[in-house]
């Protein structure tokens, strides 16, 4: 079995469980499948939004129930919960859609949210949003992808196991950058004031 033949028959289960936790390398390939016709982009929609939706819901119930032992017991975390904190009080809407787009705080902002006072009901309804909105970003990066690259280079169809794992190998590249690049920040020793 190849590459493509395994995108096209296990796209959206992969789709979908990649959207439960931190999938944004999985929902660009699943994007781009879309755009060679392997997989059905409003399917795949669909079912990220579903897996983004569940995942968050989840994330938010383990706050509620266990959020403020399980942050104490992490320190490395409270930099991330006072920022999430820090938009929850201005902006507790804005801030459920806008901590998925945050690099480090999909997994961390849920939960924190989940431990603050934030109304399950406020969390229920910008998170619908939230998933919808982050779903259609990642796979329409994919897909856009796709179409540059034909528009650039013509038919792909003899490169195109390489374009799957190019692109998958250029998202994973990024996420492990910033996930770097955070935790040198987070390492980095506060400096003394004069």
């Amino acid at each position: 079995m190849d590459f493509v033949q395994l995108v096209a028959d296990h796209g959206y289960t992969a789709t979908f469980i990649g959207s439960l936790i931190e999938g944004e390398t999985v929902l660009t390939v699943a994007g781009l499948a879309a755009h060679r016709g392997y997989l059905h982009f409003p399917v795949l929609l669909a079912l990220a939004t579903a897996g983004s939706f569940i995942g968050d819901q989840v994330y938010f119930l383990i706050g509620r129930v266990w959020g403020k032992p399980l942050l104490a017991r992490y320190p490395r975390f409270r930099p991330a919960v006072r920022r999430v904190d820090t938009l929850l009080v201005r902006y507790s809407g804005v801030a459920v859609v806008a901590v998925r787009f945050l690099y480090g705080l999909r997994t961390v902002g849920p939960i924190a949210m989940g431990a603050s006072r934030l109304k399950w009901h406020t969390f229920l309804l910008y998170n619908a949003v939230g998933a919808l909105l982050w779903s259609l970003a990642w796979l329409g990066a994919g897909y856009f992808v796709g179409e540059m690259l034909q528009r650039l280079l013509g038919h792909l169809k003899h490169v195109e196991a390489w374009l799957f794992a190019g692109v998958a190998t250029v998202v994973l590249a990024m996420a492990v950058w910033f996930h770097w690049r955070r935790r040198r920040i987070e390492r980095a020793p506060s400096r003394k004031r004069p």
